[in-house]
Order: structure tokens, then C-alpha cells, then sequence
């Protein structure tokens, strides 16, 4: 019995590091590939000890207006998730409260419709109103991938949130905007963080919208990486060292809350 006992831990484990060098390893040679010299990235069989250099970094930061990218990338990807979840949260509520099935499937079609089915009306509505280049443009296409994660966290959340307890609110007074406000609110803590994290990764990360909608004023961060690739060659490097230094702020604000997404994930997933 215990012999069959520490098999199964091992196999678990074992399965268990399959799983983790599958997620990792992409990640970790994009890394070790953004020190390396265009010559050892593409050579083959791949080198696994070289000489690390930092030039891609330096062509990243100093040829490429990366703070700029950076600016633009934080004032839409906060604006977005604000208003998100200015509109989400009622909405969310909205959805537990009164089972509006409905409108929560057509929320979900539009989160799980393609991007770019999207990118066509708001260039020529965008174009028209000479607000092309603008925060505007971009915060709005932005709030397509922001509002449904949201709506579609928060709502499971609020399930989990007893109906009793702005019921007791209702009955000394309250109003069901103030109980929204004053209790169901400050208990959904996790669950705004979880959906507040999400969303900021998702828009963080958009090139798309971006990319047809921005210019010089208003490009984010994505099209940084965008910029190493030209007709005649790709600069596997640039590329390389350009993603890791996108993907940080993303990675660290996932590390800082990554105990309330956890909870806020676990707790909505079941009612009670």
C-alpha cells in the first residue's frame, strides 16, 4: 500500500512537471533568445550555452520610443478597464440577480466573436469622426475585450454572495443601489481584482486594434514588438527582447495579485 502510495506522488509530480515545462518553456527560450546574437538564434542545433549580450535591449530602448508605447499602453488598458467596470459591474449584478440569461450569452457572443469582425466598423465610424489616432478609439475597441471579462467574472461572483444580505438591507430601509453599493461591493473585493487583473492583461496585450487604429500619437506597446519585422528580414533579437520587456509588467502584476485571482476565480465558480 505504501509502496503504491509514493507511485502515485510520483507520477503525480511527474505529470505535474510535464505540465510546467510545457507552459515554461516557451517563455524561458524567448528569454534566453533575447541575449542572444541573431547568428545563435538561428543557428541549429540550437545553442544552449552563449555569450549573453544586451544589445537587443539597447536597440529596443533606444531606437524604438518604448517609454511613449508605454504611456500609451497604461492610459488605454486603465481607461478601458475603468469604464469596463463602470458599465460591468451593474451589468454583472444585473444578470445574478434577475437571471438574464440572455443578455449574458449576447455579452459572452461578443467576446468570443473575432476581433477583427469588429475592426472594420470602427475604422470607417472612427474615420468619420476624425478620431482616428485618439485614446478615444482605442479605449472603446479595447472595452470589447474588457467588458465581457467583467461582466462574465463578476456575475458568477455575485452568485456566490447570498441574496439575503442586501434582502436584510432592503427590509431596515436600504435601497437596492445602496445595498449594490454598500454591501454587495465591498464583499466582492477578490472578484474585482480577478476581474480587474484579467481584462488590464488582455488589453495590455491587444496589437490588433492598435495597429489599424493608432499612428504615431497613440501606438501601445505590442507594435514595438511589430517593429522588428520588416519585408526582407525579421530581427529575431529586437523581437525577442521587446516581448520580454512587454510581458514583464503583465508577469508582476499577475505575481502581486495572484492570490486574490485565484480566490476570486474559486469563489465565483460556486455558488454558497
Amino acid at each position: 500500500m505504501k509502496n503504491n502510495k509514493l507511485l502515485a506522488n510520483a507520477l503525480f509530480y511527474l505529470l505535474v512537471l510535464i505540465m510546467a515545462l510545457v507552459v515554461i518553456f516557451p517563455f524561458l527560450w524567448m528569454l534566453s533568445s533575447s541575449f542572444k546574437t541573431q547568428v545563435d538564434i538561428i543557428s541549429w542545433p540550437p545553442k544552449l550555452w552563449f555569450e549573453p549580450t544586451l544589445q537587443n535591449y539597447a536597440r529596443v530602448f533606444e531606437e524604438q520610443d518604448f517609454l511613449q508605447y508605454f504611456i500609451n499602453s497604461t492610459i488605454v488598458g486603465g481607461l478601458a478597464v475603468v469604464f469596463s467596470l463602470l458599465l460591468g459591474l451593474p451589468a454583472a449584478y444585473t444578470i445574478s440577480r434577475y437571471t438574464q440569461k440572455k443578455l449574458a450569452i449576447f455579452i459572452l457572443l461578443a467576446r468570443l466573436m473575432p476581433g477583427i469582425s469588429f475592426l472594420m466598423p470602427w475604422y470607417i465610424i472612427f474615420s468619420r469622426l476624425n478620431l482616428m489616432d485618439s485614446y478615444v478609439a482605442l479605449v472603446l475597441s479595447h472595452m470589447l475585450i474588457a467588458l465581457p471579462i467583467v461582466v462574465w467574472i463578476m456575475a458568477s461572483y455575485f452568485n456566490s454572495i447570498p441574496c439575503e444580505m442586501e434582502e436584510s438591507a432592503m427590509v431596515d430601509g436600504a435601497t437596492r443601489q445602496y445595498a449594490f453599493l454598500k454591501i454587495i461591493l465591498p464583499l466582492s473585493g477578490p472578484g474585482i481584482i480577478t476581474a480587474t487583473t484579467l481584462s488590464f492583461i488582455f488589453s495590455w496585450n491587444n496589437f490588433m486594434f492598435s495597429q489599424v487604429l493608432s499612428m504615431e500619437k497613440t501606438k501601445t506597446l505590442p507594435i514595438a514588438v511589430y517593429n522588428f519585422v520588416s519585408y526582407a528580414e525579421v530581427d529575431w533579437g529586437g523581437v525577442m527582447a521587446a516581448a520580454v520587456a512587454i510581458m514583464a509588467p503583465a508577469i508582476v502584476l499577475t505575481m502581486i495579485f495572484q492570490k486574490y485571482v485565484v480566490k476570486g476565480l474559486t469563489m465565483g465558480a460556486v455558488k454558497g
